[in-house]
């Protein structure tokens, strides 16, 4: 019996934290799941802010449909400022949020998810500096490295990427290590 593959969306743009990105990445497609990266635009070079790593986006934005994917995953860094400005970010989140999709957001990624007028009434963490952001957009900030509230899950920094990624794992079924 053949199982069907998992597939994933990474929202990335230039910028982003290089290990939020390489790890959550590199964990998941080790255990065969196919990871799309949905940019602004498709076939862009987008490099982390470390200068590290960087990756080729799969898809613009607005070839992308939500239903395709199991999780979504936005990681921090310079990335979500440029993505929250995106109509066609949003719109996928959006759909995402509203089917039931896991999505899972690190350090600046929950700034994403505020834009989208996703966080009235829901718990999170994020990088400590947008606290007020979250608070702004009807979020309760709360200071733990990992949070789930209903599909959504949230991450500060770097250090707490373990928890992060053990949540997706969890979430959509698949055993990383």
């Amino acid at each position: 019996m053949k199982m069907m593959v998992k597939k994933v969306a990474f929202l990335l743009a230039d910028g982003y934290e290089d290990s939020e990105m390489k790890n959550p990445y590199e964990a998941l497609t080790q255990n065969g799941t196919d990871v799309v990266i949905i940019s602004l635009e498709k076939g862009a070079l987008l490099n982390g802010k470390k200068g590290t790593i960087s990756y080729t986006s799969h898809l613009a934005a607005e070839e992308a449909n939500a239903g395709d994917y199991q999780a979504v995953v936005i990681p921090g860094g310079k990335s979500p400022a440029k993505l929250l400005e995106n109509e066609h970010i949003l719109a996928f989140v959006q759909k995402a949020d509203q089917a039931g999709t896991t999505i899972a957001a690190i350090c600046h990624g929950p700034q994403v998810l505020a834009k989208a007028g996703l966080l009235q009434g829901r718990t999170l963490t994020a990088y400590p500096g947008i606290a007020d952001e979250v608070k702004a957009a009807g979020g309760t900030f709360v200071d733990q490295e990992v949070v789930v509230d209903g599909n959504l899950i949230t991450s500060r920094t770097p250090e707490d990427e373990p928890a992060f990624i053990q949540e997706i794992i969890n979430r959509i079924g698949v055993a990383a290590y």
